[in-house]
């Protein structure tokens, strides 16, 4: 039997909804671990109930080929319920099946079994999960590894070496099979960068001009963390004699963010959180997927990643993530809204001089609220130190610092 790693953060998450009549809905990038996940929530049902009947339909099988639609899924279903017993009902990459929703209404509804599912594209559950199933769903995004779960799957100690190797090799689960050296890292992570390209958002999204998807790609690949605005993107691409419009780089950019493989993050007004229209930032779901498409180095990129990877743990310790502005123009790199929480991040890489100095806790600063505000970067001195209520913070202990 294969051993899983166990993900604890999302098992406690989801634990106190198992036997509730709300359906499951795991949503993320392919590869990230939700096929895991779902075992181990099947293997924690089993062994509270050794009389449960659990049913998995994984589609990236083989053996579940033959259930292409709502009906074929209804049938295998009403097939494998048993009476007078829990059923349990899991379903991988529901998203394969047309029309699922369907049979997932008439079952929830019934309470014929309890459901879990896993999908791949972030349009699939903004469509048909909202429209047929809204109310009846509860739904959890899951991320790559974060820093702390790095550690524990590659056995490692936090250290420089590896806080630089999880920001050059990213999270993804399956790389604790591989030696963590850059060329076969990058063999895998190249694969599943162009199932996700070609797949998710190719043959998904019906992309014509691939030959600019993947120009596009490598362009937000190389500009995390920059204000983008598509005229200026399509001014640039006419510059090195691509020619395309506004229109289609947005259509573009929103396919790989259905995709997961890109996030967009919204530039608000601190004050009254007023959203601007233009303006956003885009970063990469997982570091690896951003790294292995660049010939660049940690070193060379080490703003980005930085940015990148607290844009990723953010998310992580569920916050909503925003890019903020206040009214004198000042920028603060991300405002995080969690329930009733919010915090304020500054990314840089290193104090080198007064100047950057004013300019990173400056801005912080110049915020009259009270809510947690901190400086992130590598400086080895940062531990502890505080400047005017605002912490100064070395990313890697951010990383495994508990925020919400």
């Amino acid at each position: 039997m294969e051993k899983l790693i166990e993900r604890p953060y999302y098992i406690n998450m989801i634990s106190p909804f198992i036997g509730k009549n709300v359906i499951k809905v795991l949503t993320g990038q392919r590869r990230v671990g939700k096929s895991c996940i779902l075992k181990q929530l099947a293997n924690k049902i089993a062994e509270t109930n050794a009389d449960a009947n659990i049913i998995s339909i994984n589609k990236e099988l083989e053996n579940f080929a033959f259930i292409h639609t709502h009906d074929d899924l209804s049938k295998y279903v009403g097939e494998q319920l048993k009476s007078g017993v829990a059923n349990y009902l899991f379903i991988d990459e529901v998203q394969d099946i047309d029309g699922f929703e369907v049979t997932l209404r008439s079952l929830q509804a019934s309470e014929a079994c309890d459901i879990y599912i896993t999908g791949s594209n972030a349009k699939m559950f903004s469509s048909e999960l909202s429209t047929h199933l809204s109310g009846r769903y509860v739904e959890f995004p899951i991320h790559s590894l974060s820093y702390d779960e790095f550690l524990v799957f590659h056995h490692l100690e936090p250290s420089n070496q590896s806080l630089r190797d999880y920001l050059l090799y990213g999270g993804m689960p399956y790389l604790t099979h591989l030696p963590l050296e850059r060329d076969i890292v990058f063999e895998y992570l190249q694969n599943v960068y162009n199932t996700i390209l070609l797949k998710d958002v190719v043959k998904r999204e019906g992309i014509r001009n691939v030959d600019f998807l993947e120009t596009l790609a490598l362009y937000t690949a190389d500009n995390v963390g920059n204000l983008f605005s598509a005229n200026n993107i399509s001014k640039y691409l006419k510059s090195q004699h691509v020619n395309t419009s506004p229109t289609q780089i947005i259509n573009y950019l929103r396919a790989m963010q259905n995709a997961y493989l890109i996030q967009k993050v919204r530039r608000v007004d601190i004050n009254g959180l007023r959203m601007f229209e233009i303006g956003d930032k885009y970063y990469f779901e997982d570091l690896g997927l951003r790294n292995c498409r660049l010939s660049s180095s940690v070193q060379q990129d080490i703003n980005k990643l930085i940015e990148n990877a607290i844009y990723l743990y953010l998310c992580q310790q569920r916050f909503k993530v925003f890019t903020g502005q206040m009214s004198d123009g000042k920028e603060v790199d991300f405002v995080g809204l969690h329930d009733d929480q919010r915090i304020y991040v500054q990314a840089t890489y290193l104090m080198v001089d007064e100047a950057t100095r004013k300019r990173e806790f400056g801005n912080l600063n110049a915020i009259s609220d009270n809510y947690p505000k901190y400086v992130v970067s590598l400086d080895e001195w940062t531990s502890g130190s505080n400047v005017d209520g605002i912490q100064h913070v070395h990313l890697g202990d951010f990383l495994r610092m508990k925020l919400a």
